[in-house]
């Protein structure tokens, strides 16, 4: 062990320095400790007023060490306000500790927070950012997550914001513009939200590889509330080709257009606020995954009964089963191709492709146990909306299988986040009215020159309940 280092041994400058001054005043104040000492005793043995005099000493010390402690007592040991250096007694930190704890609960339990999704342009030079950052936390406003866009004449910068509940939108929007934002744009936000970008790419990549009409599902997930639109290479129908999109594809302001691998076109489209081409490279990213990967959909299919003891596959189609499709039209009745199509029969086949194709929707296809296809569902992305179609062949209607099938649609719709699907038929058709009612859910009606069109409204609960019961799964 090092012993410690007197004053003696201490070093200046890497030489002992020896305290002499001080050894020697110590030593005069011994001595004259002593002098006095000695002629206090004098007085006190030789004077007259001697034991008086120790007697009076003794009670003036007494009454000083009495006034001291009393003194440090009133006063404690508490070091003074302010002085952060000197330790705090136990009983001052522990109360303190519990007044900080109840303050911050109390700012806890202030007010509800909301969670918001904002953009906005700022310009694109050191401090424009840290500047915004600081007008926000001056609102108590928290970043929660951020991402950048950088453009030729700016950078669009995105946040996940969460605001007290008391702070409107347009509060928000005139902080950002004081502090230099430009073309903002505001939105409520939820849980969904707080997801990094990286990985709502990843889950969005994923479920496009696994099924291919996720394509225009996961569009509209990664570019936030907006219209898709997907157009075949040929009008079905006119089988005349339709505009053709290069390869690239197109982005021009709050549209972009993207080509599909069979030479169609998605479309994707939003009022507000305009696509950065960093949500442009993302878009077709995806879509070039989709191209690379070719047709798939699930292999998944339930084996069901009839009540009329019949068996039958219901499973996912594509354009794999257009000639299937087609032998089934052939074995359909003219009434009943005119209530699917609205138009002539002739006509039927042309719209296979379109139909069959997952980037317009998904299929599903029922078939008997010798395999022959007798029954079409068919959902449909159409825009912001969603639409129903059925067709069953006529030897194998009015057995419950177009209510299974809608049934099943209704629950991709409501897992897609639909809000509503809608069906076009006829008056007359009286199948697909009672398909439609027997969903249980509300309806809308409305009839234009004998065209029907039912709109089913969906929520969030009606998933578990449009689910298929007693089926036997297989892979």
């Amino acid at each position: 062990m090092t012993p410690e280092l007197s004053d003696v041994t201490r070093t200046r400058n890497g030489r002992p320095v020896h305290h002499w001054r001080r050894d020697v005043v110590e030593l005069a104040a011994l001595f004259t400790a002593v002098a006095v000492a000695d002629a206090v005793a004098n007085l006190i043995g030789h004077g007259p007023d001697g034991p008086a005099l120790l007697v009076i000493s003794a009670v003036v010390l007494a009454a000083t060490a009495g006034f001291h402690t009393w003194w440090a007592r009133r006063h404690g040991h508490a070091p003074p306000i302010g002085d952060t250096d000197a330790p705090a007694p136990s009983g001052a930190r522990e109360t303190g500790a519990r007044e900080t704890g109840a303050r911050d609960s109390g700012a806890g339990d202030a007010g509800e927070t909301v969670l918001w999704r904002m953009r906005t342009t700022v310009r694109d030079e050191p401090g424009s950012l840290a500047a915004l950052c600081t007008v926000l936390a001056g609102q108590r406003i928290d970043i929660l997550n951020l991402q950048t866009h950088p453009l030729a004449h700016g950078t669009v910068d995105e946040f996940l914001l969460r605001a007290p509940a008391g702070l409107a939108a347009s509060g928000i929007s005139g902080t950002v513009s004081r502090a230099g934002g430009a073309e903002t744009w505001i939105e409520r936000a939820d849980a969904h939200d707080l997801v990094d970008a990286p990985t709502r790419v990843l889950g969005l990549a994923t479920r496009t590889a696994l099924d291919a009409a996720e394509l225009p599902l996961a569009l509209r997930q990664l570019l936030g509330r907006c219209t898709i639109r997907s157009s075949p290479a040929k009008s079905p129908g006119s089988g005349r080709p339709t505009a053709a999109t290069p390869v690239e594809g197109v982005l021009e302001d709050t549209v972009m257009r993207l080509r599909t691998p069979e030479g169609g076109t998605v479309t994707v489209e939003r009022p507000h606020p305009p696509f950065t081409p960093t949500e442009f490279a993302r878009a077709r990213a995806l879509v070039e995954l989709d191209a690379r990967l070719g047709p798939r959909i699930p292999h998944g299919r339930d084996v069901l009964t009839l009540p009329r003891g019949n068996a039958i596959t219901v499973r996912r189609a594509d354009a794999r089963d257009i000639e299937a499709a087609k032998a089934m039209h052939e074995r359909c009745s003219p009434d009943t191709l005119t209530k699917r199509y609205h138009g002539p029969v002739g006509d039927a086949d042309r719209y296979l492709d379109h139909l069959l194709s997952p980037r317009f929707g998904r299929t599903l296809a029922v078939q008997t146990a010798s395999g022959r296809l007798v029954g079409l569902g068919h959902l449909l992305w159409d825009g912001d909306e969603t639409e129903v179609a059925l067709l069953v062949e006529d030897d194998w209607q009015r057995r419950g299988i177009g209510g299974e099938l809608l049934g099943r649609l209704v629950t991709m719709a409501v897992e897609a986040g639909c809000e509503s699907v809608y069906a076009v038929t006829r008056a007359s058709n009286t199948g697909m009215v009672a398909a439609m009612r027997g969903l249980g859910l509300p309806l809308d009606y409305q009839i234009e020159e004998g065209t029907l069109v039912i709109t089913a409204r969906l929520d969030a609960a009606t998933a578990a309940s449009r689910l298929p019961h007693g089926s036997e799964r297989r892979s």
